[in-house]
């Protein structure tokens, strides 16, 4: 589990191809990996993976082809926000992240307002019902909070505020309309929905 609160931006600096996807290697900048062993998760871009190799302060991660065709930002070189995984008595700055995207949205809009920044979304029709005002959903691994929301005909569109710190210190700020980007629901969403539908069926 994660938080969504970036600790650090990484740069995918090598993809090794492998039968069924690719291994890459990060160079995690300041995150520190002193205290991450093999085996263990980090969110790259919140997509949940296991370290299988550490050189000095890079982390070699392996992809599998599946996921390459459900997400964005993991199949060239780039920045990616990278976040490790929680312990027990971590504080949620964020919201309940799994690192398990659950569709690739596309920008319509990264403007400037004052200070901060309006980030506009097109989502996937089927993640419609889990997006809602007010409610928190990740954007390449970063917990934010929705602004307003509606549908329109190529999917579900909603609006970000992000502040200034968090335009600075995530790859959010190369964000341009066109770019598509990794999105996850709202976990209890998520458990709401299955309970809703269970309790109909008894």
């Amino acid at each position: 589990m994660f938080s969504g609160i970036v600790a650090s931006v990484g740069r995918i600096t090598r993809i090794d191809p492998l039968e069924q996807g690719v291994r890459l290697t990060v160079d995690t900048a300041g995150l520190g990996l002193d205290d991450v062993a093999l085996g263990d998760s980090i969110a790259n871009n919140g997509v949940c993976l296991t370290v299988v190799g550490i050189d000095g302060r890079s982390a070699q991660f392996d992809v599998s082809r599946e996921t390459l065709n459900c997400t964005a930002g993991l199949d060239v070189p780039g920045d990616v926000n990278l976040e490790k995984a929680l312990r027990l008595s971590d504080r949620l700055g964020g919201h309940l992240v799994s690192g398990h995207v659950d569709g690739v949205g596309t920008v319509r809009s990264f403007t400037p307002i004052g200070e901060s920044h309006e980030l506009v979304i097109v989502a996937p029709r089927a993640l419609a019902p889990y997006i809602a005002r007010k409610g928190s959903i990740t954007v390449h691994g970063v917990s934010l909070t929705v602004n307003r929301v509606s549908d329109v005909d190529d999917g579900c569109e909603f609006s970000i505020n992000l502040i200034p710190h968090t335009v600075e210190v995530t790859t959010l700020r190369s964000l341009a309309a066109g770019s598509r980007v990794n999105l996850e629901i709202d976990l209890i969403a998520r458990y709401a929905e299955r309970m809703m539908i269970a309790g109909e069926r008894t």
